[in-house]
Formats: structure tokens, C-alpha cells, sequence
């Protein structure tokens, strides 16, 4: 049986949920076709923990294909990122009370990473579904960014294709700041056809996945 990890993350910054994980969990176990199974996994919201335990999940679990999810509060689709940068730069503390700023993820290490999934298929895929979908170009610079670099650097050259989706809040965590949120449902189907998607695509579509500003 073949394995795809994807990741979630533990609630931060006092919240009680985080809606990466509730997705995610949802989807362990999941088989995607007759030879193809989801594992989830979470990982802590810390600088210093993230990245050696997703290294812990890699060697064990030897997946075919990595995509880690985080909350993206504010985003009002799927936002399947497309590059990662060498930067720790973070606006509030981490759930150790860490918050590193303007520090490599990797010292010496590239100053970005591409996402190896086929973004752009993926983004069509999900919209093809009725469900809010875009490419985006920043995955910030908190622990989201260190794990989407962090990974990217680890699969490097590998041939194992990995990448990052930003997903946004749920609905009961939005009523009182108003932001954009997405029904539970929405995301877990939204992440499944993208992991299709995604195992499926050979070659990423051509077509604009652009922004102006």
C-alpha cells in the first residue's frame, strides 16, 4: 500500500482548535484508490519541534507524496502555495513562546523552494468541484512557512512531490472577528480532490495562477 502524509497543526495563539487538524484527521486512513492511503499526522506550532518531527514522519512513513495544511485565518479559499522562502520572521510567539525573527530556516540553505505538486491542476480541480480555490505566492514567514520550506528542502531531489495548502477558518471560530471561513465538509472535499488531483496530474496545466499585487 502506498502512503500519502498530510499534516495538520495543533491550535495556536489561544485558540482551542485548529481547522488544519479537524480537516486533516478526517481524512486518515482514506483511500484515494485500490493502493493509495492517506496517513495525517500533526505537528506542533513550534519553531523548534515542526520541522524534526515532520523528519520523524518522513523516515517512517517513506510516503510517495507529502502536502502539509495550515491555517491561513483571513484567506477565504484553498490557497495551494506555490513557493516557500528561507525566512523565520514571526509576528506573535509560538506555542513555546518562541518567535524568532528575520532568522533562516535553513542556514545556508536556498533562499526558496517551489512546491513539486501540480499546483495549478490541483486549483482547477477544486474550483471544477464548486469549491473556492487559488494559487498563492506567500505562505507567510510563521511556523507554516518553516514547515513548507523545512519539507521542500528535506525531498529535495528525491523525487517525492510535496507542497503546502493554506486552508481558512471554520465558520464557528469566525463569527466574532468576520473574517472569511469554509464549512468542515468543504475542506476535507476540497483537500481529497486535491491530493486526486495531484496523484493523477503527470504535468501541471499551463494557465494564469497569477496576481497583480
Amino acid at each position: 500500500m502506498r502512503t500519502v502524509l498530510l499534516t495538520g497543526f495543533e491550535p495556536f495563539d489561544q485558540d482551542t482548535i485548529n481547522p488544519s487538524w479537524e480537516a486533516v484527521r478526517l481524512l486518515d486512513g482514506v483511500l484515494l484508490s485500490d493502493d493509495v492511503r492517506i496517513v495525517a499526522r500533526l505537528l506542533p506550532c513550534a519553531f523548534a519541534e515542526a520541522p524534526a518531527r515532520l523528519t520523524e514522519f518522513l523516515a517512517q512513513l517513506a510516503p510517495e507524496m507529502v502536502i502539509a495544511v495550515g491555517l491561513a485565518s483571513g484567506r477565504a479559499d484553498l490557497s495551494v502555495e506555490r513557493v516557500a522562502i528561507n525566512l523565520n520572521d514571526a509576528r506573535i510567539p509560538d506555542n513555546q513562546g518562541l518567535q524568532p525573527i528575520d532568522t533562516p530556516v535553513v542556514a545556508q540553505g536556498p533562499a526558496a523552494y517551489f512546491s513539486t505538486l501540480p499546483i495549478k491542476a490541483m486549483v482547477r480541480a477544486i474550483k471544477a468541484a464548486g469549491i473556492d480555490a487559488s494559487v498563492s505566492h506567500t505562505a507567510g514567514t510563521f511556523v507554516c512557512n518553516q514547515v513548507f520550506y523545512s519539507l521542500q528542502h528535506a525531498l529535495a531531489g528525491s523525487g517525492v512531490r510535496s507542497g503546502f495548502i493554506h486552508i481558512p477558518t471554520l465558520p464557528q471560530l469566525a463569527q466574532e472577528s468576520g473574517v472569511p471561513s469554509m464549512a468542515l465538509e468543504t475542506v476535507v472535499q476540497g483537500l481529497r480532490i486535491a491530493l486526486i488531483s495531484a496523484l493523477n496530474t503527470e504535468q501541471d496545466v499551463l494557465e494564469t495562477g497569477g496576481q497583480v499585487s
